[in-house]
């Protein structure tokens, strides 16, 4: 997954034209640099998980930041499919276990370049975790409304996922920054993941189309993909 990540932050630097970061970051030398840089960060071997975060200057400065996180099954981590709603997971799926508690956001958000790439600046993130009157540490996610049409643009901090017509389907995200195309959310690792492997299609969600208790998954690439259930206030 990592050049999933690698291939995230080259997009963000292209985009701002941080030419020394994306020069840092290109091919596969600046693969190969990145898990360098990791390595020496948290050594050959590590007894417990970590959360990693890769921070990218302008001038290209490259830093990680480590944390300790809950250890994650590896089906949950990486699946190969997610289950149907209303069955238990196989063996080999997602396992569903306890479930988030997934709200919608009673303010709509406007699309923005921080909205697609999910840089530091995560204001509109913040605020609106705070009008549900909840903090990082609970096990509720928000679902963050586009202004333009009122569809779901994606979670606080994960992508959504959602059973319509016999399968899971995520909102849809352009493949640069657009003003026009996509719903103005995140093109996420876990996200990447879903799509190139058939787990999930692209669909507009109109937030409206949202029912109470129904199950739903939420992903990121720190977690994996997390079984939740949706509750309308």
């Amino acid at each position: 997954m990592l050049d999933f990540h690698r291939d995230r932050l080259f997009k963000a630097a292209t985009h701002w034209g941080w030419q020394s970061a994306a020069d840092q970051l290109s091919g596969d030398d600046g693969l190969s640099y990145l898990a360098q840089l990791i390595a020496n960060c948290v050594g050959p071997s590590h007894p417990t998980p970590l959360k990693l975060r890769i921070v990218v200057s302008r001038q290209g400065d490259i830093t990680i930041e480590h944390s300790s996180t809950p250890e994650v099954p590896i089906q949950n981590l990486l699946p190969a499919r997610l289950p149907d709603p209303f069955r238990p997971s196989l063996e080999s799926e997602p396992q569903k276990g306890s479930a988030y508690t997934v709200l919608l956001d009673q303010v709509s958000t406007t699309r923005s370049e921080y909205t697609h790439f999910k840089t530091t600046k995560r204001a509109m993130y913040d605020a609106a975790r705070q009008r549900a009157g909840i903090s990082y540490a609970d096990p509720v996610e928000v679902l963050v409304v586009n202004q333009d049409d009122g569809s779901v643009m994606e979670g606080t901090f994960t992508t959504p996922y959602f059973w319509r017509a016999g399968h899971w389907v995520t909102p849809p995200v352009a493949a640069q920054f657009s003003w026009e195309e996509g719903n103005g959310g995140q093109d996420g690792t876990s996200r990447r993941w879903a799509l190139e492997r058939g787990l999930a299609s692209e669909q507009v969600i109109d937030s409206k189309s949202l029912i109470h208790g129904e199950e739903c998954w939420i992903s990121n690439g720190v977690r994996g993909f997390i079984p939740a259930t949706i509750r309308l206030l």
